[in-house]
């Protein structure tokens, strides 16, 4: 059977880059989507290929309709197909208060939140339906369920996010298609953690029962086997990887 071929969106740091590792050292082809971090996707890419794997960087604003389209048509044209999307970019927004707040930054982040993601989505489940295999994996983040201070723009979005999965998987349950969300809590190392002061960073590693943030590596693995073919009856489901910070 030839390897199946997973695309990472945002995946030249961070939870992306380890799970494009990670994918790839299980047999993916892999797809290195990056927007404005060239260099650091083709790194990722040369640590990919050094180890034996097969992997691609590819640019596209995943909020451009004609550039989500050319990735698509790029990764066919190479390998075929997408088998696993996993939809990791993250969509800027602001930190403040509800007080502080605009229209223009809450409406703006929920609308490029559900656009790439619905976007995304569309280019690729075709595919997947007419072969009868096909894996979604979403990033949301604990904050879609519980707030925090400053947070309200990107857990408002988030929680958009994971209904539009829950009615993705419902309708393609039939097809052997998944679409799954994983949540991690706070993630070291990442752009969010870099919006964030020093104190506040230690205070939420603190806090967790593990008494640490989430590492890149974790949440990737948790990807890795919503990726799997050993994951097919699992969909629709919100999976947290957050130390036991929340338990449900």
């Amino acid at each position: 059977m030839m390897p199946r071929v997973a695309l990472i969106t945002g995946a030249s740091r961070g939870i992306g880059s380890a799970t494009a590792r990670v994918l790839a050292e299980r047999g993916f082809r892999v797809v290195v989507n990056y927007h404005s971090s060239g260099p650091e996707a083709e790194e990722v890419v040369a640590g990919i290929t050094s180890s034996g794997g097969e992997a691609v960087a590819i640019k596209a604003d995943v909020t451009a309709p004609d550039d989500v389209s050319a990735m698509i048509d790029e990764t066919a044209q190479r390998w075929g197909g997408v088998d696993v999307l996993v939809h990791n970019a993250l969509i800027p927004f602001v930190v403040t208060s509800f007080a502080d707040l605009t229209w223009e930054q809450l409406g703006g982040k929920v609308d490029a939140e559900l656009h790439a993601a619905f976007m995304l989505t569309k280019a690729v489940v075709p595919g997947m339906v007419s072969r009868g295999y096909g894996r979604l994996i979403y990033l949301s983040t604990g904050l879609s369920r519980r707030p925090r201070e400053g947070m309200i723009a990107l857990g408002t979005a988030k929680a958009a996010l994971d209904q539009f999965v829950r009615y993705v998987a419902l309708e393609l349950a039939p097809h052997g298609v998944t679409a799954n969300l994983v949540a991690p809590a706070t993630v070291g190392g990442t752009t969010v953690t870099g919006q964030l002061t020093p104190d506040r960073v230690r205070e939420l590693g603190e806090a967790a029962p593990m008494g640490r943030l989430v590492t890149p590596d974790e949440v990737a693995h948790t990807i890795a086997f919503l990726a799997s073919a050993d994951s097919g009856f699992t969909t629709g489901h919100y999976l947290p990887v957050n130390g036991g910070i929340a338990m449900d």
